[in-house]
């Protein structure tokens, strides 16, 4: 048990990805901190809340986006503060006044640009008509304490180890092609077993499956790219235009359609007859090697099994034509299309870079070995 334990935590604390988001939770607790400490401590304002809170807001994922999300987000602020203050100040504090407050700022959320800020218009006005609104003193405090906040939350996320999603991207791909990989394994495996038609559908729908992950990976790669535009960190500037992730991506794709297809033939001949059993054995091998080269990223066997493809074929051309050598000729394309889809892909891995080396300490003083 303590084994287990063990490993989970240390696969944790090499995890990048985990790193990356437990860096980010701390800078932005970090980055609220400082800028109520600025507020109350420093310049004294007499309700500083405002101040951590536009801090919170603005830390974001990514520096880019902490730059246009923070600018929209600073003038939804600036508009709740503006609008609690002449509400307040026509109106008062009433039922009828808070109805207004809302209506007025979920109202602005029609304009494209504070869109997507509706609810912060509406919760920060909420906020500043319920706490004060009686001074021109207080408008000027509460834009102070934003501006604050603000200045503090960009600063930080920009300065302090600004986060760069490549690792949480490179995980993702590495995800997709164990799991082409994993899936031909079982496919050879299911028709050294005599595959069934459910056993065909089975497989067409774990592609299915695959799709959803393979697009889920396209959207962290953009994040990846994202999250290196104004970033100053030395390895954001191959993620700036990320053209191998891109072609890595395809490349998958088309190892999974390439997959689908396989299995639906598979389907199809399972349905009518059993494949002969010379071809079955020495192609199902090529499947299997395929699958556990794609896992391990080996691109030599790939290659050593593209070559062995290609004699396999040669050898079927001087052979005397059987009434399944359409499907012959469909399963072998399938499974070298396959092969050349994945060879750059496996050549690439591990394409995240060096692992970290944390663990639990094994003795005082050292980390074991993993």
């Amino acid at each position: 048990m303590w084994a287990t334990i063990r490993a989970r935590v240390d696969d944790r604390l090499s995890d990048p990805v985990w790193w990356n988001d437990v860096l980010q939770l701390g800078k932005t607790v970090l980055a609220a901190v400082v800028a109520w400490v600025l507020a109350a401590s420093v310049l004294d304002l007499p309700q500083p809340f405002l101040a951590p809170w536009s801090a919170l807001l603005v830390v974001h994922a990514t520096v880019y986006r902490t730059f246009s999300k923070g600018s929209q987000q600073v003038a939804a602020t600036v508009v709740a503060v503006v609008l609690a203050s002449a509400v307040g100040e026509t109106v008062g504090l009433t039922t009828v006044s808070i109805a207004l407050l809302l209506g007025v700022a979920l109202v602005l959320g029609a304009v494209p640009w504070l869109g997507a800020e509706a609810t912060t218009i509406a919760t920060t006005g909420l906020v500043v008509l319920t706490t004060g609104f009686d001074s021109d003193v207080m408008l000027i405090s509460r834009l102070l304490d934003t501006a604050i906040g603000v200045a503090v939350g960009l600063t930080v996320n920009a300065l302090v180890w600004p986060p760069l999603r490549r690792h949480t991207a490179a995980k993702a791909l590495d995800r997709v092609d164990d799991a082409v990989g994993e899936l031909l394994v079982d496919m050879a495996d299911g028709m050294a077993r005599s595959g069934s038609v459910e056993d065909a559908r089975a497989w067409v729908e774990r592609t299915r499956d695959i799709d959803e992950d393979l697009d889920q990976a396209w959207a962290l790669v953009r994040q990846a790219q994202e999250s290196a535009r104004m970033n100053p960190r030395r390895s954001a500037r191959a993620m700036r235009d990320p053209q191998q992730w891109h072609d890595l991506l395809r490349r998958l794709e088309q190892s999974v359609a390439e997959t689908r297809s396989l299995a639906r033939t598979l389907g199809a001949q399972a349905h009518h007859s059993a494949l002969d059993e010379r071809f079955a054995e020495r192609w199902i091998g090529l499947l299997r090697e395929t699958g556990r080269a794609a896992v391990e990223a080996d691109p030599a066997t790939l290659v050593d099994v593209r070559r062995r493809l290609q004699e396999f074929s040669d050898d079927l051309r001087g052979t005397e034509r059987s009434p399944q050598w359409a499907v012959y000729g469909a399963l072998i394309i399938n499974l070298r299309n396959i092969v050349d889809s994945l060879d750059e892909v496996a050549a690439a891995n591990p394409i995240r870079g060096r692992p970290l080396r944390l663990g639990i300490p094994s003795r005082l003083g050292g980390v074991e070995e993993r």
